[in-house]
């Protein structure tokens, strides 16, 4: 299901805060246009942690219905408790949606059989196919491969999106579940996680550059390591200086800065500090999103 480029999509907010309906239809068609395989709405990149019920559902209604099919939909679900998660996989499920991605419980730590239940109580009522998400620099706990590979069993689980760097934890994941799908959740190492056995990665640079993101996964997945380098060079400043910053602070100041949405984001995060937008402005000119300086 999951192959290629995705996209953990910002969520739109004007000046005042409030989400952005037509900013986020203009977003889901830049990346429509650009071959993007999925996008995901709510997800952490789209500040899920100050979404309202209501706005996720509004969000997920507006992507399906406007996308008829033509790109996946992946709706962020989870919480740092299970009865939510377990909650929102209910009814988020009803709305048409492709897929759900299932965040690692945040701050509360739990054991490994304590992740392994909360994702079987979310697989248990789910109508559509689970995505696992890794990320302890964020949530401060690991999902370890023994854990992932019990989950991999249960029929709704179909593949993990994997935060941890590099491709060792690729391999290792792939050496307890071969069949199961990974995803990468770290454009740094996107490439090279592809190269050892990922099957694509669900990215935040793909918010400000779909089209050579995909086009760099394409060549990574046939195995043509020289064009996928080649082509990730010019966003590897892109992959590091969009978290120059808590994410998405850099990336929705970037959508911005090309004229895609407006400067709203929530607190507690808050807008791109003076001395981090000359950073990543250069990073958008490498990756030719920017006129280089002096150009007319």
């Amino acid at each position: 299901m999951l192959t290629g480029s995705s996209v953990a999509l910002v969520t739109p907010m004007r000046a005042d805060g409030a989400v952005d309906p037509e900013a986020w239809l203009r977003l889901l068609d830049f990346q429509l246009q650009a071959g993007t395989t999925a996008v995901v709405v709510g997800g952490t990149t789209g500040e899920s942690a100050t979404l309202t019920d209501g706005e996720l559902r509004q969000l997920v209604e507006a992507a399906v219905g406007h996308l008829r099919g033509r790109m996946l939909v992946i709706a962020g679900a989870g919480t740092s408790s299970t009865a939510t998660t377990v909650e929102r996989v209910r009814w988020l499920g009803e709305l048409g949606v492709d897929g759900l991605l299932i965040v690692t419980p945040a701050y509360v730590k739990p054991t490994q059989e304590g992740l392994y239940l909360h994702y079987a109580a979310a697989a248990s009522v789910s109508r559509v196919p689970v995505v696992l998400y890794n990320v302890p620099g964020r949530t401060a706990v690991d999902m370890l491969p023994a854990t992932v590979a019990r989950l991999a069993l249960l029929p709704r689980i179909v593949a993990i999106k994997e935060a941890v760097p590099g491709a060792e934890r690729v391999r290792e994941l792939l050496a307890v579940s071969p069949a199961f799908t990974v995803l990468s959740g770290d454009d740094a190492t996107a490439r090279e996680a592809v190269l050892a056995g990922a099957r694509g990665v669900i990215s935040v640079t793909a918010n400000v550059a779909p089209r050579p993101l995909r086009l760099m996964l394409e060549a990574a997945l046939t195995g043509d390591a020289a064009a996928a380098a080649r082509l990730d060079a010019p966003l590897a400043r892109l992959h590091a200086d969009l978290f120059v910053e808590g994410n998405p602070i850099p990336v929705k100041w970037a959508l911005h800065r090309m004229g895609m949405i407006d400067t709203g984001i929530r607190l507690p995060l808050t807008p791109l500090a003076a001395f981090a937008q000359p950073v990543v402005a250069e990073a958008m000119r490498v990756a030719g999103l920017l006129p280089a300086v002096g150009a007319n």
